[in-house]
């Protein structure tokens, strides 16, 4: 059985020649203790008094965005004890946490999970996709295939797109005739594009010759986008779902790819770099153009992010730093912010909701981060702990189901032990005494 991801990769080792975790096969014979089945009642508590690490991170000039320091300067403070006196520009953050929901089915590992209008779908090692239904968390559909190991989702317009190990990408529309019901419409590549391009010798119609890896939607450019382990990204136009290129991105296995609302497309790579790329209507065949290469220290970087507004770029790595580039005001070019440490193994999955990062990693916790808008500092402000196995995918929302408030968010986790998780994170209040100040009121963060 292939197992989707490499996670015994030790801090800061060297870039590997070797294929990405996205699939790969399972030498190792690895079993997972799996969480107890299922659903968990209302009135159950798991709570946690925790004291995050303050990060602040040097920014370098502007000139100097495509380069960064080999080690990232970290200074934090720790604070155990919530009515001791910390600087007056440190904030002091608790954390109490349970799980709202938490679900086991006999599928295997849980690979991917995508959220759309009040349903979550999620893919695993088997050859089905569920959906849930929100806020009830109940299963209410199934999308079932031949083939087995849903690597990537996508939702967009009630039109599901699901890649597969065997290099292909199926769609699924969602009906709106009563009951929630999903109809499968097409397979990518088409049969006929694949043999007559095999017969013309042009490449542009051929489905990729290794895993696919990640799925990116570009909905004003009618535009989907494929990246795989055979170092290419393929672009494929919605509408009639034909490939129109096929974007040579890096000299590595590909792990993950993100499109902004402006059409810039992010690649990441084993080759431990992010590459991004700009679209240009008028260059023919070619219309995607690299325009710069941003190193991610000497880490592949397995997973990107990108904030609703487009200003801030995360990519984790498999030595279990997350970094991040600002994107300039004026100049509109990335700029190395720094890297949240964290993280003992590889980060192999984010998420970005409002001023919120959502890490996922090989070391089965799942960090909670703060992005404060002055100065773009980070706070870890909850560990999420529960997983007796990787955490492979996440995603987050807003509020509270069908709920956009402004008192904290919704994440849903899914591992390799086969388990998703549902977790709420509030945000409260709480006061202290700085040092040679009066009482200041501060935030706090609590998973109810």
């Amino acid at each position: 059985m292939a197992s989707p991801m490499d996670f015994d990769q030790p801090p800061n080792s060297p870039v590997s020649s070797a294929p990405s975790f996205a699939i790969r096969p399972n030498n190792h014979n690895t079993t997972f203790l799996r969480s107890i089945s299922t659903k968990e009642p209302s009135n159950f508590t798991e709570e946690l008094t925790y004291s995050p690490l303050r990060l602040s991170t040097s920014v370098l000039p502007s000139n100097t965005y495509n380069s960064q320091p080999s080690t990232p300067r970290l200074s934090f403070t720790l604070n155990n004890n919530p009515t001791k006196s910390v600087d007056d520009h440190d904030f002091h953050h608790q954390t109490t946490y349970r799980c709202i929901s938490s679900v086991l089915k006999k599928d295997g590992q849980i690979l991917s999970v995508a959220l759309y209008n009040g349903l979550v779908y999620t893919g695993s090692q088997a050859n089905v996709i569920r959906v849930w239904k929100l806020p009830e968390f109940t299963e209410c559909d199934h999308l079932k295939t031949r083939a087995s190991m849903v690597v990537s989702l996508q939702v967009s317009n009630d039109m599901v797109y699901a890649a597969y190990a065997d290099c292909k990408i199926r769609v699924w529309r969602r009906t709106w005739e009563g009951a929630i019901k999903h109809v499968r419409v097409a397979t990518i590549p088409k049969v006929g594009s694949y043999v007559r391009s095999y017969i013309s010798g042009r490449d542009k119609m051929m489905k990729h010759m290794g895993p696919i890896s990640s799925l990116a939607i570009n909905i004003s450019d009618d535009i989907l986008y494929s990246a795989s382990l055979d170092k290419t990204v393929k672009v494929w136009r919605i509408s009639d779902l034909k490939c129109i290129e096929t974007i040579q991105a890096h000299n590595d296995p590909i792990n993950a790819i993100v499109v902004g609302d402006d059409g810039v497309l992010y690649t990441a790579s084993d080759d431990a770099t992010v590459r991004v790329w700009r679209r240009n209507f008028c260059s023919g065949d070619r219309p995607h153009s690299l325009t710069v290469t941003l190193p991610a220290k000497c880490s592949p970087v397995k997973t990107l992010a990108l904030t609703n507004d487009g200003g801030v770029l995360y990519g984790g790595c498999s030595d279990g730093y997350i970094h991040y580039w600002l994107k300039g005001w004026f100049s509109g070019q990335l700029q190395y912010g720094g890297a949240l440490l964290g993280h003992t193994h590889a980060v192999m999955c984010l998420a970005s909701i409002a001023n919120y990062l959502v890490s996922g990693s090989a070391d089965s916790t799942c960090r909670v981060w703060l992005r404060e808008q002055q100065d773009c500092q980070h706070v870890c402000v909850a560990i999420l702990q529960g997983h007796r196995g990787p955490i492979r995918c996440v995603t987050a929302f807003p509020g509270r189901v069908n709920e956009e408030t402004d008192d904290g968010c919704t994440i849903c986790t899914g591992s390799l032990d086969g388990v998703l998780k549902m977790w709420r994170v509030r945000r409260t209040s709480s006061s202290y005494k700085g040092k040679g100040s009066s009482q200041n009121v501060c935030e706090y963060f609590e998973m109810a």
